[in-house]
């Protein structure tokens, strides 16, 4: 997966935002997405299929003429027959406050992922995402979405679950169904950067979302209008998987991940890390696509004390955990903002996108076993929802 932030400003200005720049409204340059792509396509590095996410800022308050020129130029530069032909995907996460029909047009011309943020109805919304003016978003982001319903263009919405909403699973399915949205993403409230979250330090915070992640997921697949949870549904080819399949983590790998800000600064693993200064990290980049060739980067991340750690960090996961095989040794971002260290292992975090989604597959799995058994015997063997797990267990 390539990130690229096209700018680190974002017009409104959410509470919980982790990003310490959003005011910057600096743009990359051309010549840096050609440099980046060439370096790409030659290495050889580039999986058949490569996702670029345009994201961290808000990308669409870059002109719809920057994508334009930006989507053209990696195409003549792809690779797009032989051994190493690359199919690049584009994708956008945007707050849907500027998305017109001249943005439609451009996702439908280039088939573009759209992912909008969005918390739920107003009172949800507006109590955290906010212009910088201090009034709520939702008439804009809902215009937006209608804009793209309009259009008949595909998207997901992603909501950040605040100690409000999670007790609000009936409210938020209801508001998702009214506006006709099929793919839900949920984050929850979380510590980043500066932004410290009071919904994390809650040691009940491990019940409640399971409770809530539960009833949505039920209520949803019984009312059949949202067809999607990323949560649930990405998890599921994680816990059964063939075996001998392991369930990867780009988090961890160098460079499974490049991200690359406006200045063409770029960082691997968790991309929320561009941006923040850290002395002893090197601010967590690993060099410069205008000045370094990719193999330098690589070279650079090898041998950097980040890598070292993050390593330390998913070994003792691996050491530690039952869930290791799911997730593969969580997010770096999240054990250095919530335990103060990348070779650490649990976080909240982990156990909320890791833990309860496996927990609540394996129960739901219990039960279908349970069904087997009442129904009589049967000639095919089932695994047992313990199997399943322990299975993939290292």
């Amino acid at each position: 997966m390539v990130i690229i932030q096209p700018t680190a400003f974002c017009n409104i200005n959410c509470t919980y935002c982790y990003l310490p720049d959003r005011a910057n409204k600096h743009v990359i340059a051309q010549s840096t997405i050609v440099r980046l792509f060439t370096e790409l396509f030659a290495s050889g590095w580039a999986n058949p299929e490569i996702t670029v996410l345009w994201h961290a800022g808000e990308p669409l308050a870059v002109p719809v003429a920057f994508y334009r020129e930006a989507f053209a130029a990696i195409e003549r530069l792809r690779p797009k027959t032989g051994p190493g032909a690359v199919i690049v995907k584009h994708s956008f996460q945007t707050n849907g406050t500027l998305i017109d029909e001249e943005w439609c047009a451009l996702f439908r011309e280039w088939q573009v992922g759209v992912g909008v943020s969005i918390d739920g109805p107003r009172e949800l919304n507006d109590a955290r995402r906010k212009t910088r003016g201090g009034k709520g978003t939702f008439d804009k982001t809902i215009a937006g979405i209608r804009c793209l319903k309009a259009a008949g263009w595909p998207f997901h919405v992603l909501s950040v679950l605040s100690r409000a909403s999670l007790e609000m699973p009936e409210e938020l399915l209801a508001f998702y169904v009214s506006e006709g949205i099929d793919h839900v993403c949920f984050n929850v409230e979380e510590s980043e950067g500066d932004y410290v979250s009071d919904l994390f330090q809650g040691a009940e915070l491990r019940r409640r979302y399971e409770t809530f992640l539960r009833r949505f997921w039920h209520l949803a697949r019984a009312d059949g209008r949202v067809r999607f949870v990323r949560e649930i549904d990405h998890a599921l080819p994680r816990v059964f998987r063939p075996e001998g399949v392991r369930a990867r983590n780009i988090q961890v790998e160098p460079l499974g991940m490049i991200n690359v800000d406006s200045h063409g600064n770029v960082s691997s693993f968790s991309p929320e890390l561009l941006g923040y200064k850290n002395a002893d990290y090197g601010d967590y980049l690993l060099g410069n696509i205008v000045t370094q060739s990719l193999a330098e980067i690589h070279q650079a991340c090898l041998g950097s004390a980040l890598l070292r750690d993050i390593r330390s960090g998913t070994e003792a996961c691996r050491a530690a955990c039952e869930y290791f095989s799911v997730c593969g040794g969580g997010a770096p971002v999240n054990k250095l903002f919530e335990n103060g260290r990348f070779d650490s292992t649990s976080t909240s975090f982990c156990t909320l996108t890791q833990m309860v989604p496996t927990d609540l597959i394996l129960e739901a799995f219990d039960k279908l076993e349970q069904s087997w058994i009442d129904a009589g015997p049967s000639p095919i063997a089932q695994p047992t929802a313990q199997a399943a797990l322990s299975s993939r267990m290292p």
